[in-house]
């Protein structure tokens, strides 16, 4: 059987190492997955040969703590979910204070210890107060035991890293906070010896040693390096995943309450206590419950919360409707068929927290070499401090030289190597509108090699909108929208709402109509003030009506079809007057960010909950190279969960609640912007523009930033290969080189500034449009148009040439423009007036730069637009 675990204490990837490889070893345990993020643990054992005691021993044998994740209060209340997210900001509350003080108390600290330094530095004589009491061979005792009071609170404050880090070290199990401890502890412990010799020389009168320790404190040292660190863990703590709270807002799609028929009456009660085979009421506006079959009533209901897809399904007696899908209309009594946690929501919540807890845990990098580091120095040092003594050399010079390994061995360059690069990548990313939520997903995203991405909100716009219009028996274009607006505006459908959006941006003045008729699953009719009938609807209506369709009319509807478009028929009582299409388009700049990915050698894969005609056209318009249509949202985490298993690093970009699972089973989850919240927070990426360019643009900084971490680990260890060596005395016998304990530290602070120095590069590192090859130019002026045009706007209005000066540049403010579709219309309108040369159309400032002749009036190009539909409210 499979159980999930919440594990606390850990604090790197060594620990959950360190956990994974305790239980792993108990006998019956078939699987373990422990996930740092979430700090949890799920194991799949032998039920026979081991119970949960078992599991949680072994856990804490290991030095950690551990408990059952209760998952049927998590299914039922909310409770559990609101104290881990109350975990969460305590956490974060507390590393905020630690820095807090960490930083208070350094800066005195850096000043008493280094102040002199800048002083002079800057050719400026110190303040005669801080002369009088800090410095001076006479205010020796003075200057140490200052910086040594000032530490104590910073160590008090980040006391957690020595314990941690000790008890690591003794069980033989190092990790990141075993290396801050001893690095810390290393500075500390040489400043207090210090403190001792400088007492010794004042009592001995040997001025000269009081002088040589005066400047042998290292105390600033341990409180540098307990401080940065700090920031780090702060930044990293802050940013860690928010899975509670996405589950949170899952279980809150559901209802708390449901009304049910018992014992012929209606009564409210809670959701958790329907059983199977209740009669429950599902008034409009209402979400559903449980799931359940219809018994009575008919009704559209938006399942966009399961599938994704933004178009209501019409529903009827004998339909299975699904909890957390809202009824748009009718009075509807359904029984209920599943309840409790086997919902399809419930089921989804589920998924969420078990992709969460399975999820791959981070680089281990630093923290196997911490494992080989520190204990490597560890014994260098002590084979120093022995050889020398063995050697003949006093104890001072043995300790000394023992004491400088440490120093120079000090983590800060490597524990600084990989969050100060993540922290400047991660921010480099907000200004793009790329917020990045961990460092984890910041270093998976460069190893993806596989893209699977949803359809509607994603690669499309989301909204169904008029895309083409087509008339017959003589009518006029205006004269079929009245129609047809009039009609569909008594109707709640989303293409109903497309249609009636095309007539009001058009200023067409729609009628009132009378005996209006809704057909369920054909379409709707009723007479305008003229008293004539129409109908609006599918081919079945018209058959119906006994209203013949010509074959080319056939033609057309089969061509829309294929191109992932819904044709509407219109027809008055005697012959099809026209046909409105309707089709949820494609954002221009898709198909440039799957080429992208296939730059990188990227397979991009689009999965979506709709039918497999409209899927294969829009894989067709953007050049994706797999597409798998018609699934569930458990099926789009199976599909991830085994892309996984295969061997592939996957991202799954998506905006639905629907694909919410997936995107907390991926390897990176991204979600745009301007989807559900729940998709949000169980994403990894957060895409802002609401542009996959910008899911291009984090897998380029991924790679920027990982090799960045590698360009870092390099110069930290690189200063060790050199000074180690020096630090041990290896040279002393030969040139009498010795590493002084203070140019460690120098040496340390260095490889820590070359680090920080690196990691800062980042910020100039470029994310958006790569440039194109030659042959890609032009379709990709046409396709990015909204993600570029103010960038050509400006450069049209700023760079006219001299050859350009018989030429004018007009600038048309437009209203109306929702779509593509109307972008490329009024560019089309434009480009037909005569004497115009170019055009740029821009949906984002609702406007078009419009290069013409001098003899091309303002009002020929505004009456081009106002004849294509749109309303121009402004020319300049």
């Amino acid at each position: 059987m499979k159980e999930k675990f919440d594990v606390t204490g850990m604090s790197c990837s060594a620990c959950s190492s360190h956990v994974e490889k305790s239980v792993s070893k108990l006998e019956g345990v078939h699987a373990v997955s422990v996930n740092l993020l979430t700090n949890s643990m799920q194991v799949e054992y032998d039920e026979t040969k081991l119970g949960t005691e078992n599991i949680i021993e072994a856990v804490e044998h290991a030095g950690y703590g551990a408990s059952v994740k209760n998952e049927a209060k998590a299914a039922a209340k909310t409770g559990e979910t609101e104290d881990a997210v109350s975990i969460q900001q305590k956490n974060i509350k507390n590393m905020k204070i630690r820095l807090i003080v960490s930083v208070i108390f350094l800066i005195p600290l850096m000043y008493v210890s280094m102040g002199h330094m800048i002083y002079n530095a800057l050719g400026v004589p110190m303040p005669p107060v801080t002369m009088k009491f800090f410095h001076g061979s006479e205010n020796a005792v003075i200057y140490a035991f200052t910086q040594f009071l000032l530490l104590l609170p910073i160590l008090f404050a980040n006391q957690k890293y020595f314990r941690n880090g000790f008890a690591t070290l003794a069980r033989r199990s190092p990790n990141m906070d075993s290396l801050i401890a001893m690095g810390a502890t290393a500075a500390t412990v040489y400043g207090i010896f210090a403190i001792y010799r400088i007492g010794w020389g004042f009592s001995t009168g040997n001025m000269e040693l009081v002088h040589q320790y005066s400047h042998d404190l290292y105390f600033e040292s341990a409180g540098t390096i307990l401080t940065l660190i700090t920031v780090g863990k702060y930044l990293e703590t802050k940013s860690k995943g928010k899975t509670s709270e996405a589950i949170t807002k899952l279980m809150n799609l559901a209802p708390k309450t449901v009304t049910v028929v018992r014992d012929g009456k209606e009564q409210v009660i809670d959701a958790a206590d329907v059983v199977q085979g209740d009669i429950f009421v599902i008034k409009p506006g209402e979400s559903v419950a449980v799931d359940g079959v219809i018994v009575e009533g008919k009704s559209s209901f938006d399942e966009s919360a399961i599938t994704g897809e933004s178009i209501p399904v019409l529903k009827q007696e004998g339909d299975k409707v699904i909890s957390a899908s809202i009824n748009k209309a009718g009075l509807i009594h359904a029984r209920a068929t599943r309840v409790g946690k086997d919902t399809t929501i419930a089921q989804i919540i589920s998924l969420v927290e078990e992709a969460s807890s399975s999820k791959a845990p981070i680089a281990r990098l630093a923290d196997k070499i911490a494992g080989v580091f520190v204990p490597t120095v560890i014994g260098i040092a002590i084979v120093t401090f022995i050889v020398w003594l063995a050697s003949g050399a006093d104890f001072e010079f043995a300790m000394s030289c023992g004491i400088a390994v440490l120093v120079i061995s000090c983590p800060c360059a490597l524990g600084l190597a990989t969050p100060v690069a993540i922290m400047v990548g991660t921010g480099k990313g907000a200004e793009n509108g790329i917020l990045i939520k961990s460092g984890e997903a910041l270093e998976t995203a460069h190893i993806v090699d596989t893209v699977v991405m949803d359809k509607t909100g994603t690669i499309t716009y989301g909204n169904p909108v008029v895309t083409d219009i087509r008339t017959y028996a003589g009518i006029s274009e205006n004269d079929l929208l009245k129609a047809a607006g009039s009609l569909e505006k008594g109707s709640e459908h989303p293409l109903a709402e497309a249609i009636v959006s095309d007539c009001e941006k058009k200023n067409i003045i729609l009628e009132k109509v009378n005996d209006f008729e809704a057909l369920f699953g054909k379409g709707i009719k009723g007479r305008l003030s003229s008293g004539k009938l129409y109908y609006a609807g599918n081919e079945k209506l018209m058959d119906e009506a006994h209203i013949a369709i010509s074959s080319e009319i056939k033609k057309e509807i089969e061509q829309f079809a294929k191109q992932g478009k819904t044709p509407l028929l219109f027809a008055d009582e005697t012959q099809i007057i026209g046909m409105i299409a309707v089709a949820d388009v494609v954002k221009p700049t898709s198909r440039e960010a799957v080429r992208q990915f296939k730059e990188y050698g990227i397979h991009v894969i689009m999965l979506t909950g709709d039918n497999e005609v409209t899927a294969q056209a829009i894989k067709d318009q953007v050049g994706i190279d797999e597409v798998i249509a018609g699934v569930l949202p458990t099926q789009k985490e199976e599909k991830i969960s085994a892309l996984k298993n295969s061997g592939h690093k996957v991202a799954m970009i998506g905006d639905g609640i629907n694909d919410a699972p997936a995107l907390a089973s991926a390897d990176v989850g991204i979600a745009i912007g301007a989807g559900t919240d729940v998709a949000i927070e169980s994403a990894d990426i957060v895409l802002m523009k609401n542009d996959l360019l910008d899911a291009v643009g984090a897998i380029r900084l991924s790679k920027a930033v990982i090799r960045n971490i590698k360009e870092n680990l390099f110069w930290a260890f690189f200063y060790n290969s050199i000074g180690i060596p020096l630090a041990a005395g290896l040279l002393y016998p030969i040139w009498g080189l010795k590493l002084n304990p203070m140019f460690g530290a120098a040496a340390m602070s260095l490889s820590s500034v070359c680090v920080v120095s690196n990691a800062l590069r980042l910020r100039w590192v470029k994310l958006g449009k790569k440039s194109l090859s030659e042959n890609g130019t032009d379709n990709m002026e046409q396709e990015s148009a909204v993600c570029e045009n103010r960038t050509v706007t400006s450069e049209i209005k700023s760079d006219v040439t001299e050859s350009e000066e018989k030429t004018m540049k007009t600038t048309l403010s437009i209203e109306g423009m929702m779509c593509g579709h109307c972008q490329a219309t009024v560019e089309k309108a434009l480009k037909g007036v005569q004497g115009v040369s170019e055009v740029v159309v821009s949906l984002e400032d609702k406007n078009a730069v419009v290069t013409a002749d001098e003899s091309v009036s303002a009002d020929t190009l505004k009456n081009a637009v106002v004849d294509a539909g749109y309303e121009v409210t402004d020319i300049q």
